[in-house]
């Protein structure tokens, strides 16, 4: 008989808002120096892991390297970033500008979903809307005809409640700042629902999980002296979730 799960070994995993750049065009990349122009007021912070990548056929030669690199600066007002190879290490820089991006475009987007440490609970509801399709001059009968539907469109919603601290460095800080982000491109919500770990890190072949890029749209705060500050962020897809049920 197969074990009911009590959701005690659930995570909630996520991608800040305004951290994935498709749009990088040739002119965004320095020929020397290490500027790179991303865009302005986007939610890049200091050390976030990113990845920058190329599209296929471009020439890379002197070039800023893609891959798995790290943000070191970040200037909102100007929309200048520059990378580095560790966290905290020095700026790569650029003796010549990538070429031949066709009608390509170059990328930088956080690398992968983090966990988020104070989070109670987290919840997601999927609807689909129904389509009337009952037709008229049914055969009379003695009972009343019933109305036929078909599915219609997907939706769905959902809700993550977060303990507040004060270190405001903190994922689940930022996931509180960003639902008041102008640009919340990026943002993604990794929902496990049964966590399996291996060496520290989540097992997604043992794990079960919902995966769903997100717009963050409230955040409701609860302040009381007989339980820990605690902020409920809502949200809803902002496009279609990736879910991963079985187990391999």
């Amino acid at each position: 008989m197969a074990t009911v799960l009590s959701g005690t070994s659930g995570a909630l995993y996520y991608k800040p808002a305004g951290t994935s750049v498709t749009t990088l065009a040739i002119s965004a990349f320095p020929a020397s120096g290490s500027d790179i122009t991303v865009g302005t007021f986007l939610g890049f912070k200091v050390n976030d892991p990113v990845t920058l990548a190329y599209p296929s056929g471009a020439g890379t030669t002197g070039a800023i390297a893609a891959g798995a690199v790290f943000v070191k600066t970040y200037v909102e007002a100007t929309g200048i970033m520059t990378v580095s190879a560790t966290a905290g290490g020095t700026a790569l820089s650029a003796s010549a500008a990538p070429t031949a991006f066709g009608t390509g475009t170059a990328s930088i987007a956080y690398t992968a979903a983090e966990s988020v440490g104070q989070v109670r609970e987290w919840s997601f509801e999927i609807t689909r809307s129904e389509i009337d399709v009952t037709t008229i001059g049914q055969t009379v009968s003695g009972t009343a005809p019933f109305r036929a539907y078909i599915p219609g469109f997907a939706d769905g919603s959902g809700s993550a409640t977060v303990y507040t601290t004060d270190d405001d460095t903190t994922l689940s800080s930022r996931l509180i700042e960003d639902v008041i982000k102008r640009e919340q491109n990026g943002a993604t919500m990794k929902l496990y629902i049964d966590q399996i770990l291996s060496s520290g890190t989540p097992d997604d072949t043992k794990s079960r999980s919902i995966e769903v890029p997100v717009i963050l749209t409230s955040a409701s705060l609860n302040v009381n002296p007989d339980d820990g500050q605690s902020v409920e962020i809502a949200f809803r897809p902002s496009a279609a979730p990736t879910f991963d049920l079985s187990k391999s």
